[in-house]
């Protein structure tokens, strides 16, 4: 390793290559790190962290209301874009500079620059006109909003990394798309006062989530004024003279709209990275091809994150790149571990889940006991809220081993990530049913479900 200039040279300055230069540094290897455009990746910068500060901006209209069930007199309040954007701004730059002065301080050094592999161990810093060597070389460049050059318009419209930095709020907004990005950002711009339309191709918004998650939250959303039109598709964008967008779906309905966001999933960030001159294979979907280690087909070049399309979430991100500091400077293999990822949606009510849906868990089990109870949460029963909570625990009839917890309603996530641990220990409903609750919490309806709701055979309800 001593005849190149660096042990480890991490090309991707988001939170998985900013976590590995760190450890690896740490560790006192010598550890170089390239970001093109700002350190902390999309999380960051446009993503996870910028977007939960909106949805907290967006929260206030119903807090508002909700204040006078509980003796509170708020005057007419007014909401300035301008001024969340700027402290959003504030924000976001304090956190890039700790991402840099992390990896500084561990002993890393940081170059403000695309990297592109000229070979297995060869990297050209672009903005320095200069090459530099590493014995290992991690790959974690991320991905992006995916295109849609098919579609007519597609230049005026914008995607996920352009609503952080808006000039403006519109005053109409359609979104095409109904994962997780999509239906945050609608239920934020809906909180915000902007008029929202979601249009998907598909029967029900949240594919892959449990079914009665995305059945209540589209029921909930539609109750607050958001429009949904599944089945639906965006055929032209054309502007106006006025400024505006006419937006044509395929079942022939006009829209008005000021911005049109395209929220159609993410893709793999390979292209102009010099992968293929350094021989690293790509798969058809253009994510780097890798083993269960993370190791490409290269074996000194590594990939982990969004870049591997493996599960797109940053903390998975963060865990593939300590499992590849076990592997490559501390002589143990460790494979990450993909198996009952917690992760929730910040949608308004908020989603929280981890582990099998009802549907996935029908298909591999012969029989499933399902343990559901919906109801109004305290703090709506004096603001006058109608929106209810659902929580629903899907068990091996078997076994009773828990193998899924699903949740709609205030403070989701959280709960969803307490309840990863014992859903990733592989306790039993019997240990649920011996926990004692804590009262009075929205939370306790997970402890006290002693009876199946229904059971599920062979793939079908059984009542």
């Amino acid at each position: 390793m001593a005849g190149y200039d660096y042990d480890l040279f991490v090309i991707g300055g988001g939170s998985g290559g900013v976590r590995a230069a760190r450890v690896a540094a740490a560790l006192g290897k010598r550890v170089g790190i390239a970001e093109e455009y700002r350190y902390g990746g999309t999380c960051v910068i446009r993503g996870c962290v910028p977007k939960k500060l909106f949805v907290y901006a967006s929260q206030f209209a119903e807090h508002f209301e909700d204040a006078a069930g509980y003796g509170w007199t708020v005057p007419p309040a007014s909401f300035d874009w301008k001024t969340l954007v700027a402290n959003k701004d504030r924000e976001i730059a304090r956190l890039e500079g700790l991402y840099k002065k992390n990896i500084q301080g561990a002993g890393g050094e940081t170059f403000q620059s695309r990297a592109v592999l000229v070979d297995r161990h060869t990297v050209r810093l672009e903005a320095e006109g200069r090459t530099v060597t590493a014995d290992q070389i991690l790959i974690a460049t991320g991905g992006r909003p995916a295109a849609h050059p098919s579609l007519s318009g597609h230049e005026l419209c914008v995607t996920s990394n352009e609503m952080f930095h808006l000039e403006e709020l519109p005053k109409a907004i359609v979104i095409e798309g109904a994962g997780y990005i999509a239906i945050e950002f609608a239920n934020i711009l809906h909180g915000l006062g902007v008029e929202t339309t979601v249009v998907y191709r598909g029967m029900e918004i949240l594919s892959r989530f449990d079914m009665d998650l995305r059945r209540g939250l589209h029921e909930a959303m539609e109750a607050k004024g958001i429009r949904i039109l599944c089945q639906t598709l965006i055929e032209v964008v054309s502007k106006r003279s006025d400024g505006q967008l006419d937006v044509l779906t395929n079942d022939g309905k006009k829209l008005v709209a000021g911005q049109v966001l395209l929220s159609l999933g993410r893709v793999p960030n390979t292209e102009n990275f010099g992968l293929e001159a350094a021989g690293v294979k790509l798969d058809k979907l253009g994510a780097v091809e890798v083993d269960a280690y993370s190791r490409t087909s290269v074996n000194n070049i590594w990939a982990v994150g969004d870049v591997t399309n493996r599960v797109q979430l940053t903390p998975v991100a963060i865990h593939e790149a300590m499992c590849f500091v076990e592997t490559a400077f501390k002589d143990n293999p460790t494979a990450p571990d993909h198996d009952t990822i917690a992760t929730a949606v910040f949608s308004q009510p908020e989603i929280g889940t981890v582990g099998l849906s009802e549907d996935e868990a029908g298909k591999r089990f012969a029989e499933l006991e399902i343990y559901r109870a919906s109801f109004r949460p305290m703090r709506h029963t004096l603001s006058g809220r109608r929106e209810k909570m659902l929580m629903k625990l899907v068990v091996d009839a078997a076994t009773r081993k828990v193998l899924g917890a699903h949740i709609l309603g205030p403070d989701a996530g959280e709960m969803a990530q307490l309840l990863a641990i014992p859903i990733k220990a592989g306790l039993d409903k019997d240990a649920f049913d011996r926990t004692m609750a804590v009262h009075p919490t929205a939370a306790e309806e997970l402890v006290t479900m002693y009876k199946p709701s229904y059971r599920v055979k062979k793939g079908e309800r059984i009542d």
